[in-house]
C-alpha cells in the first residue's frame, strides 16, 4: 500500500477530487449525473458535507488518490441520525487499500458525531463495489429496480446498509 496521508477535505480539494469523479459522470453509470459539477459546485459540495457530516480525501504525494463523503440520507428530519456514503479512488490505485482507509476513518468519524446508520447506493452490476461494502460491513437491503436512466439504458440500484454507531 502507498504512503496514504488522510485529511478532511477543504473547497480548495474540488479539483482533485473531480479529477477522479469526472470519468465516473462522463462514462460509467456509476453515478447518475450526467453533467460534470463545476470546480465551484463540486468545493460548495465539499463545505456543507465537512459542515455537517464528513468528507476526505486520500493524499499520495501531494495528490488527491480518493476520496469519501456521508450526506444526507433523506430530508425528514426523522432520518437526522442516518446518512450516504460514497467511496471513489483513482484508477491507478484501486484495491491498493486507499478506499479502506478513507472507509475506516470516515465511519469513526460519524461515530463520533453520534450518526447510526449508514446506506450506500450501488448501480448494479457493480461486482467490485458490492464486495467492497459487504466487506465492510454493508448488508445488501433491497434493490430499485428501473430507477435511474443514463446513456439510453435503465439501471437498479442495490441499497446497502451498514450500523456506525451503538443502536
Amino acid at each position: 500500500m502507498p504512503d496514504i496521508s488522510l485529511r478532511s477535505a477543504t473547497p480548495a480539494d474540488a479539483a482533485g477530487v473531480l479529477d477522479i469523479y469526472r470519468p465516473f459522470v462522463e462514462s460509467t453509470s456509476v453515478s447518475f449525473e450526467r453533467v460534470v459539477p463545476s470546480d465551484r459546485e463540486m468545493a460548495e459540495r465539499i463545505a456543507a458535507a465537512s459542515e455537517e457530516w464528513a468528507w476526505l480525501v486520500a493524499d499520495v504525494d501531494g495528490r488527491i488518490v480518493g476520496y469519501a463523503y456521508a450526506g444526507r440520507h433523506r430530508f425528514r428530519e426523522a432520518y437526522r441520525y442516518s446518512v450516504e456514503t460514497s467511496v471513489y479512488v483513482a484508477p491507478d490505485l484501486r484495491r491498493s487499500g486507499v478506499a479502506r482507509a478513507l472507509y475506516t476513518e470516515l465511519f469513526e468519524r460519524l461515530r463520533s458525531r453520534a450518526y447510526a446508520s449508514a446506506y450506500a447506493g450501488i448501480t448494479v452490476p457493480n461486482d467490485a463495489s458490492v464486495g467492497f461494502h459487504k466487506s465492510f460491513g454493508f448488508e445488501a437491503i433491497g434493490v430499485f429496480p428501473r430507477v435511474g436512466r443514463k446513456f439510453g439504458t435503465w439501471h437498479d440500484v442495490l441499497w446497502m446498509y451498514r450500523p456506525i454507531g451503538q443502536q
